[in-house]
């Protein structure tokens, strides 16, 4: 059997995958035998096919220094410095700071195509192969193989970061996210809100378009959220206002609503002893709290540091390396999946003994600061062991 062409195959060119792409490049000698495939970002206005992504990004303080080490931090960024976390009709509220966990800021909030373009810059200097287009999984004999516009890509192992829905356990949440923009009367720089409801968590995100500016992710019902995107922009300005209160003063929208449906899966790590799963490919996530490309890009630097063995004898068998890998990222994945999964249901449940219990736990976390620093910490970079 000849040598496969490449060491590693990375399907899916979005976040996760090229910083997995750019990580594995800093530990090899021989940087062009890692593939990447996908395609490549193309800014607004060049490809009139091509439309702006409305979503923003929270990331936490690990993901910012990940960036920023490989030289793929964007410009326009917007900071977090306090998260003000509460439930709607009920008593009880928490504060996390950036200071009680010795951080200039909890995170930053970015465009996705910021993210995005400042990554695949990084990636034109890194002497990674490009290979554009969208490939699909096939079945090598004794290496990874995918088709790419009906060619076979052949490498040692291959790594799926989007592109494939993990297969194993699904949730349907019964809500849709509304996305938004909003320019706030009286700003509050640096902070970002979590407010539970009774139909699914609010969120307030500062934005990087300016310091009056925040983005909105509102979640509820497929029918509720439908009827909000309908409606007129001074009659969803009501609703939100009513919905989330004065604590930014009055709330204008901005730009264009969107609308995105919500569900969680996860499946295996280790799809075949040669294929292995990250990011959205091994989970999809509730976007309450933002953990999920926060998550995405804790696979990645976890499995490039499992792999630098390896890549020091590519000809040898990945299987025990990949292997490894599944099993350090097994905590920090379910203990993620697992909060992000609870939260927006306990909240919603409509008991209202539960919903006064919740509040009385929000309560506790701001008065106890042993009982919040491990949440904190989780939000911050993870499960660390």
């Amino acid at each position: 059997m000849n040598t496969p062409p490449y060491d590693i195959a990375i399907s899916g060119a979005g976040p996760v995958g090229s910083t997995l792409a750019l990580l594995l490049a800093l530990r090899t000698e021989r940087p062009e035998r890692i593939a990447l495939m996908g395609r490549r970002f193309t800014p607004v206005g060049k490809d009139h096919c091509q439309e702006a992504d409305p979503r923003t990004l929270a990331l936490n303080h690990g993901s910012r220094v990940l960036l920023e080490h490989l030289g793929a931090w964007p410009d326009a960024a917007a900071d977090i410095t306090t998260v003000h976390v509460s439930q709607r009709g009920r008593l009880g509220r928490t504060l996390i700071r950036h200071e009680e966990l010795g951080v200039a800021q909890l995170g930053s909030v970015v465009g996705y195509d910021a993210v995005l373009a400042s990554l695949h810059q990084a990636l034109e200097r890194s002497g990674i192969t490009r290979l554009e287009g969208s490939p699909s999984p096939s079945h090598g004999i004794g290496c990874a193989e995918f088709i790419l516009d009906g060619q076979p890509v052949r490498s040692a192992l291959a790594v799926q970061s989007d592109g494939a829905r993990p297969q194993g356990i699904e949730r349907q949440y019964g809500q849709n996210a509304l996305l938004a923009m909003v320019r706030a009367s009286r700003p509050r720089s640096g902070w970002a809100f979590e407010r539970f409801t009774a139909h699914g968590p609010l969120a307030f995100l500062p934005h990087p378009q300016g310091d009056d500016i925040y983005g909105v992710v509102w979640c509820s019902p497929p029918a509720e959220a439908n009827r909000l995107l309908q409606l007129q922009q001074a009659e969803f300005e009501q609703a939100l206002q009513s919905m989330f209160g004065n604590r930014l003063g009055t709330l204008r929208c901005i730009g264009e609503r969107h609308i995105f449906p919500l569900s969680m899966h996860a499946g295996p790590s280790l799809i075949n002893p040669r294929t292995v799963a990250i990011g959205n490919a091994a989970q999809t996530l509730h976007p309450v709290a933002g953990q999920g490309l926060n998550l995405g890009l804790r696979d990645a630097a976890q499995l490039s540091q499992a792999l630098t063995p390896w890549l020091a004898f590519p000809g040898s068998d990945p299987q025990p390396s990949l292997a490894q890998f599944a099993k350090s990222r097994r905590p920090d994945r379910w203990l993620t999946a697992g909060v992000t999964d609870v939260l927006p249901r306990i909240f919603a449940t409509g008991n209202p003994l539960i919903e006064h219990a919740c509040g009385l736990a929000l309560l506790a976390l701001d008065l106890l600061p042993p009982l919040r620093a491990p949440l904190a910490r989780q939000l911050l970079q993870g499960l660390r062991i």
